[in-house]
């Protein structure tokens, strides 16, 4: 069977090439829009499955990986910035405290229509951070599109105190020892 990733995400494509496995891209296009009442939990599982079956269609035979994600402070769902104003207060009110990433991934099995979900957590504990350093790391990185307002994978992890999970490949979007174990699942083992 063929491997696609529902995403054209940059940083969940590097994530995934760290596994000896080919695979496709494909972009999902959905509408991303949160429910009433709607978990974050409930959210990310939502959109990645959503993700999966979106190009489905397009590819017989296939495995097919969705993958989406959250930030939440204080119980509040932190979107992307989108500009240099927000993500400034996203940081402010993230200094000192602790964001938890969500991360639902499923895997579809597109000949069966069964699919595998789970949410995958991770937190971050950020530093006490002055708008000085704010204002340093938003003119280096600039990551008005990222949820949480920085990047992990780059200058991002000068903010942080520590990181409380199992995997650090959740907190950039993609959970790969989750994905290792939904892949055996459907009979593909890696070394």
């Amino acid at each position: 069977m063929q491997l696609v990733l529902a995403s054209t995400s940059p940083f969940r494509l590097a994530v995934l090439k760290k596994l000896p496995l080919s695979f496709d891209t494909d972009s999902p296009d959905i509408d991303e829009t949160a429910l009433p009442n709607e978990s974050p939990e409930q959210l990310v599982n939502r959109l990645a499955e959503a993700k999966a079956r979106a190009v489905a269609p397009r590819h017989a035979h296939s495995l097919i990986i969705g993958s989406d994600q959250v930030a939440v402070l204080n119980g509040h769902i932190l979107g992307k910035p989108g500009n240099h104003d927000n993500a400034v207060k996203q940081l402010r009110d993230a200094s000192g405290q602790k964001v938890e990433f969500k991360t639902g991934l499923c895997l579809l099995n597109s000949d069966t229509g069964q699919a595998q979900v789970a949410c995958v957590p991770f937190t971050v504990q950020f530093r006490q951070l002055s708008d000085a350093q704010i204002e340093r790391y938003l003119a280096h990185e600039q990551p008005y599109n990222c949820a949480g307002s920085f990047k992990s994978e780059g200058l991002g992890i000068t903010l942080f105190e520590k990181l409380l999970g199992d995997d650090p490949n959740t907190l950039i979007g993609l959970p790969l020892i989750e994905l290792v174990r939904m892949l055996e699942k459907e009979g593909i083992t890696l070394p």
